[in-house]
């Protein structure tokens, strides 16, 4: 590694890592420092760090993973740098249970343990603005559009240009449905370095749009009355043979009975799971009906008013048998993320969960309520308090992330929630002050 990084002519090395909400934390380190650093770790005062530790008992230690080293396609200074995701450890080289990274690790473990490796192919959607204090729209654009002189294009292809510097295959881009908003899909990979890939393409993104002095967002739902961002998620088991276990060519939709138990474990756990995959205040101003967000919990076949989508796919293709999992809103920890509806899956495998029937050829928005409760459709979390209360009591999901991460993250959302519910918005302002 030492003579990589003298060849590559790296000045600095960058140590990331995420906080439990998943936001980007990064130190830098010269070459003198990186071999102490690879043997040792880097010590660093975990109790600054959201969702860490207690401020009594806040040393903990980054400890870079050689695998993820790469090259960045931008400089410090002039100088060329790169970066290696961290493991965050105790002082004593235990692995540290705040770690968003270590809760992905235990449940590709478990998943291991079953016989399944775990593939993940993300579709992260974003705004470009002209700054973080003005969301307005800086194209007329929608879904596919090629517009002329569309400075968009030209920044997705200089985002695509950094990713696949950084080794990040990418499958396509495009504009996306509301103005403005634009989408690049990465090719699905193996969830660990899906998720370390999930958090360079943003950082890619927002260091493309700086370089132009534009803003980029992820942010679900910057702009009202338009499409929000979301994160759809393809998802697939694989066995230790390389075989696609969703695959049966006699199921049913092509789909093996272990997918069908796999998607009724993601659907029954989702309104649980929505404090991790929609985190946010904000995530919940996406997820209501008219804007193609999933509102109902569902699955179909083609049908993308559901919240489980089976994708259609070509003879000789059965490799790519998915489901894509589409109420994740990209301002989520994808760490966590992946592993909450990965063990939300498992657990569907383990108890041989029934799935509800497919809603094929409805636009869910459409049925009554009547019509859904006979069909057992329920209803996403309408905002952070009732994602709150739903995950108070929820066993699979503090399984799932620990007793650590859960109570910081349960804590951090009340903190969240009653600050919001104290704020006067400019709707309040605008209706009831001419009237009261």
């Amino acid at each position: 590694m030492i003579e990589r990084v003298k060849a590559d002519k790296v000045k600095y090395v960058h140590m990331w890592f995420t906080d439990i909400l998943g936001m980007l934390k990064s130190f830098a380190i010269t070459l003198h420092e990186l071999e102490t650093a690879l043997e040792e770790g880097q010590g660093f005062d975990g109790s600054s760090i959201e969702g860490y530790t207690r401020i009594q008992e806040s040393d903990m230690v980054a400890m870079p993973d050689p695998a993820t080293y790469q090259l960045l396609p931008w400089k410090q200074d002039e100088q060329n740098v790169a970066r290696m995701f961290c493991d965050v450890t105790t002082p004593d080289g235990q692995p540290y249970d705040g770690d968003p990274r270590y809760v992905l690790k235990r449940a590709l473990a478990k998943a291991r343990e079953m016989g399944f490796d775990f593939y993940v192919g993300p579709e992260l959607e974003y705004f470009y603005f002209p700054s973080s204090e003005d969301p307005t729209p800086l194209d007329r654009g929608g879904y596919f559009d090629m517009l002329p002189l569309d400075f968009g294009s030209d920044l997705r292809k200089q985002t695509i240009r950094m990713l696949e510097a950084m080794d990040i295959q990418v499958e396509y881009s495009h504009h996306e449905v509301a103005p403005s908003q634009h989408e690049i899909d990465l090719r699905y990979s193996e969830a660990l370095e899906m998720a370390d890939k999930v958090i360079s393409y943003k950082a890619a993104v927002k260091r493309a749009a700086y370089e132009r002095g534009i803003y980029a967002t992820f942010m679900p739902k910057p702009i009202q009355g338009v499409n929000g961002s979301g994160m759809h998620c393809h998802q697939s088991l694989f066995d230790r043979r390389g075989k696609n276990v969703f695959f049966d060519p006699a199921g049913r939709h092509h789909l093996s009975r272990t997918a069908l138990q796999y998607i009724a474990g993601i659907l029954r756990h989702a309104r649980e799971n929505a404090i991790v995959t929609n985190q946010w205040v904000n995530s919940y101003k996406r997820l209501v009906p008219g804007f193609e967000a999933p509102v109902y919990i569902t699955w179909a076949n083609a049908n993308r008013s559901a919240m489980v989508r089976v994708p259609q796919i070509k003879p000789g293709k059965e490799k790519a048998t998915r489901v894509e999992v589409r109420n994740p809103d990209p301002a989520c920890n994808p760490y966590l993320a992946f592993a909450v509806m990965l063990a939300a899956g498992l657990k569907g495998i383990e108890e041989g969960y029934e799935p509800l029937e497919p809603v094929d050829n409805v636009n869910i928005f459409h049925l009554s309520e009547e019509e859904k409760t006979e069909r057992g459709i329920d209803s996403l979390p309408e905002d952070l308090l009732e994602a709150i209360k739903v995950a108070q009591g929820a066993e699979l999901l503090r399984e799932t992330l620990g007793d650590h991460v859960f109570e910081q993250l349960m804590h951090n959302k009340r903190v969240i929630w009653d600050d919001y519910k104290a704020r006067v918005s400019r709707y309040e302002v605008e209706y009831y002050l001419p009237i009261l």
